[in-house]
């Protein structure tokens, strides 16, 4: 199967490592990262979302509008529009990009984070709502009949869209958590499930869980598995694992002082979200996993989103992500700490190895198979 490489379309240039030297938005270095990405192999970029951050569906507007193969992930939080009004922002967008959007689907892992912008209801009430949201959206991009609905969150009479995605019958729908409420929505909905980069073991638990959802839910397909990681990378393994404890002395450094913590964000010892108290547990049980997974970046940052690292040279971290995607996984995220650096070397020396490979893996395969047809043939004249 196809693999494909996600990187972050940042627009500004800060990260746990970096302060950032730009404003929050700044169309040059925008511009200058996803020409990185799409100059160096990467598949399509994602377009974060945060309370105080750019609204991301204005910056992807940008840069669709400067670039003609990256495609783009469009982070969503059903709390901030109105499921019609954003089924009709997504499908302009898909136009303005010709076909490249995909769209994914979040639904809030803090309380505090959510109630900046007015959401009061439960986690589980959340994950309920952005069920129901998907839905509405995808029969908004492929309806062409006015339609009237009536839920437990949302209720309209007569609509229909007068714009349609150029993708049929409709863009991607991407999704993720580590909740069971999380694998039950996605599960039924997604066209992709996201992850983030656990060990091998728990990342094969974590696949087979959304499957099972998927079935659950009475699909025949399964969603795309996607897994996210924080590779550091250097020539030799020495290099690459000083390169490692000097990042995280710098994460440690730059939390401590304050720096890395959200404007009046409640100090807490364990994270509400399922997907970063596993990351925690996942670092108190160890620093080092299976080829190259490193948990020292997750547990420096509290287990904030994607943080565990794949370190070592860019073999050693291609061979790694090869073993997911020998799990299962044909979607491989990564972000650096040095934004534009890391997103040019990671694509000059590491997505050529695992490209290769897997059409190595995928040539095999096709020669396997057809093997069998040919035995089977031979068996059905004989």
């Amino acid at each position: 199967m196809p693999v494909e490489f996600l990187g972050i379309a940042a627009t500004a240039d800060g990260s746990e490592t970096h302060p950032r030297t730009t404003a929050a938005f700044d169309r040059d270095y925008t511009l200058r990262l996803a020409r990185a990405h799409e100059d160096h192999g990467w598949d399509r970029v994602l377009f974060a979302y945060g309370s105080g951050s750019p609204e991301p569906a204005a910056a992807a507007a940008f840069l669709a509008s400067h670039l003609d193969r990256l495609q783009i992930l469009l982070a969503h939080r059903p709390n901030v529009s109105y499921p019609t009004f954003a089924a009709k922002t997504f499908a302009t967008l898909d136009r303005i990009s010709d076909g490249r959007l995909t769209v994914h689907f979040i639904t809030g892992g803090t309380d505090h984070e959510q109630q900046r912008e007015g959401d009061f209801l439960t986690k589980d009430q959340r994950y309920e709502r952005t069920r129901e949201y998907i839905g509405i959206v995808k029969k908004a991009w492929t309806s062409r009949e006015p339609f009237d609905h009536e839920g437990p969150y949302y209720r309209f009479n007569d609509f229909v869209s007068d714009v349609f995605p150029v993708q049929q019958p409709r863009p991607a729908v991407s999704f993720g958590g580590s909740s069971d409420a999380a694998y039950a929505a996605g599960g039924a909905e997604a066209d992709i499930y996201c992850l983030w980069g656990e060990p091998l073991a728990r990342t094969a638990e974590q696949i087979e869980r959304v499957k099972e959802a998927a079935r659950a839910a009475g699909r025949t397909d399964l969603p795309r598995i996607q897994v996210a990681f924080r590779p550091i990378i250097a020539p030799t393994e020495e290099l690459a694992w000083e390169k490692a404890h000097r990042t995280v002395a710098t994460i440690r450094s730059r939390r401590e002082s304050g720096a890395l913590a959200p404007r009046r964000r409640p100090v807490t010892s364990t994270p509400e979200n399922t997907g970063s108290q596993r990351l925690i547990e996942i670092a108190e049980a160890g620093e080092r996993y299976d080829r190259a997974l490193w948990t020292p970046t997750a547990a420096a940052t509290g287990g904030a989103g994607n943080s565990n690292a794949l370190v070592g040279t860019p073999e050693t971290v291609a061979q790694a992500l090869l073993d997911y995607y020998d799990l299962g996984v044909d979607i491989l995220s990564a972000r650096g700490y040095d934004l534009l650096g890391d997103a040019i070397d990671f694509g000059r020396y590491v997505i050529p190895i695992v490209r290769e490979e897997v059409a190595k893996r995928d040539a095999a395969k096709a020669a396997e198979q057809a093997e069998r047809d040919r035995h089977q043939l031979i068996a059905v004249q004989a």
